[in-house]
């Protein structure tokens, strides 16, 4: 999966297609920043509440119409759970072109959109250093980069969550992958061994995917 390629494709599309509204619109970015998140799967898991957050929808009706709309309109595929523990399930369809007429739209934004190595690492570098995580999935997609297992990850999270993101409850966290390292380290290595013999599925945690910006 192309990024810059599959997002140009989308504007496209959002600008040919006068169904959309805005809302449709924010949706969907927000369903393809976590399908960036998750390495760009066949398909991933969502959470209702941290989709609306991200989109900036407020109403559960309005979301239920919106992703339908997206699903009916072959942007996505919504396989909707009625299992609470678990989320519903989305196929982000491939909307990119081989058309030379979209190609030649958008060769510009690709050419403006690339940057020098030197930016690139800047950019990365400023994308590691991180205040605080945008949500628990970054930080468990964290611990497990680590090899450490989710429930670490997730007592990480909801320990610093709770204090307000804070060292000993005073002084604020300018780099939380810096205090997850260290946290890590103070960690028994029995703990995660004992945490990774809870992974009754035994699924590979070594997988093969475009690298995403």
């Amino acid at each position: 999966m192309n990024y810059i390629k599959h997002l140009n494709a989308c504007f496209q599309k959002f600008h040919d297609d006068s169904r959309l509204n805005p809302t449709h619109i924010s949706l969907y970015m927000a369903l393809f920043y976590f399908w960036n998140i998750y390495k760009f799967p066949e398909s991933f898991y969502i959470n209702r509440q941290e989709v609306m957050k991200l989109s900036k929808i407020g109403s559960k009706a309005t979301y239920h119409r919106c992703i339908t709309k997206l699903n009916d309109w072959n942007f996505i595929k919504y396989m909707p759970s009625h299992n609470p523990y678990k989320g519903s399930e989305i196929k982000m369809l491939n909307l990119e072109t081989t058309s030379k007429q979209v190609i030649n739209e958008f060769k510009t934004s690709v050419e403006q959109a690339l940057v020098s190595n030197t930016n690139s690492t800047k950019q990365i570098e400023n994308y590691n250093k991180q205040e605080l995580p945008k949500n628990k999935i970054e930080v468990i997609n964290f611990f497990i980069d680590k090899k450490w297992p989710k429930l670490e990850a997730e007592k990480f999270y909801n320990h610093y969550q709770s204090i307000g993101w804070k060292i000993g409850g005073k002084i604020k966290i300018v780099d939380w992958q810096a205090s997850a390292s260290n946290w890590i380290l103070k960690t028994p290595k029995h703990i995660n061994q004992l945490s990774q013999n809870k992974d009754n599925l035994k699924t590979s945690k070594i997988k093969n995917y475009d690298q995403p910006l």
